[in-house]
């Protein structure tokens, strides 16, 4: 029963999740302007976390052919046959209805859309249409991975912002520059399974060029939620600075990609120095909005 309800859990990709919800919190406080309601938090990341679920299982589903040529996923349930793929369905499907369900009743109808929207985003538009078919797959696959910041923001008040906005194209142009250096990584299981990721079908150096594009775009979108929410100068300063060592990282992997001899290329610490930029950055929001001045 413990190996069972494990490989359940192992299929909804818990890792994930994590990143999800550290997310949501800090845009529920800054919508509310303090911390909001109690029992509406956990509501909503509830919620997020079934609704997440839902889709990393439905990913699991669809992807379970190519799991099995990859090393880095040979072991997940659905290709070991721990899960069956009629029960992983069944799963997914109940998780999903249950989320959907949960912020219709429980929350509001506007998280409940925005819900329904990320499931499908990341189910039909990523995995089924998106990530065997364009290097670009990642890029607008991730906008899944941005909604938990417009499903927290409409959960506190039942609508959007420009704010809400700026948090969204954060997490938008951050996933590119996160999720490439793994792929770098796992370059050679990406190859054997098909999957066109960028690193794929690109040399190094276009890689690390386009992630310093992206981490541009990505700094300019937390400084533009500095005037538009507004933020005190405490994140204007914590902003800027996660954003030039962040640059800073993918600019040295850039040079050592044009020229190897000045060391490993390091995709690995960028990828966990993303990792860290994220929280910090969404940990940032959340205190500001204490701040007293």
């Amino acid at each position: 029963m413990r190996s069972t309800i494990g490989a359940y859990i192992a299929l909804t990709k818990p890792r994930i999740i994590e990143l999800l919800l550290v997310t949501t919190l800090p845009t529920m406080i800054l919508a509310q302007g303090g911390f909001p309601d109690f029992w509406l938090v956990v509501k909503t990341l509830v919620g997020g976390t079934l609704a997440a679920a839902s889709a990393n299982v439905f990913n699991c589903y669809i992807d379970r052919d190519i799991d099995e040529l990859m090393n880095r996923t040979k072991r997940r349930p659905l290709v070991t046959g721990e899960i069956s793929p009629r029960a992983a369905l069944v799963f997914a499907t109940a998780l999903g209805v249950v989320a959907l369900l949960w912020f219709a009743l429980l929350v509001n109808a506007p998280s409940a859309w925005l819900t329904f929207a990320a499931i499908a985003i990341y189910v039909v538009g990523y995995t089924m249409i998106l990530k065997r078919r364009t290097p670009q797959n990642i890029v607008w696959g991730g906008i899944a991975g941005c909604m938990p910041v417009f499903i927290g923001w409409s959960a506190v008040t039942g609508s959007l912002s420009w704010s809400a906005v700026a948090l969204f194209l954060v997490i938008f142009f951050w996933t590119p520059p996160h999720y490439w250096p793994l792929s770098i990584k796992f370059k050679k299981d990406y190859a054997n399974a098909g999957v066109p990721m960028l690193p794929v079908v690109a040399d190094n150096r276009k890689v690390a060029r386009e992630m310093i594009g992206y981490t541009v775009a990505m700094i300019a979108s937390s400084l533009a939620l500095w005037w538009l929410a507004p933020m005190t100068w405490v994140y204007g300063v914590v902003a800027i600075g996660l954003g030039a060592w962040f640059l800073a990282l993918c600019v040295m992997m850039l040079r050592r990609a044009n020229d190897p001899t000045k060391g490993k290329l390091g995709a690995m610490k960028v990828f966990h120095a993303s990792i860290t930029y994220l929280t910090l950055l969404f940990v940032a929001v959340a205190v500001d909005v204490f701040l007293p001045f």
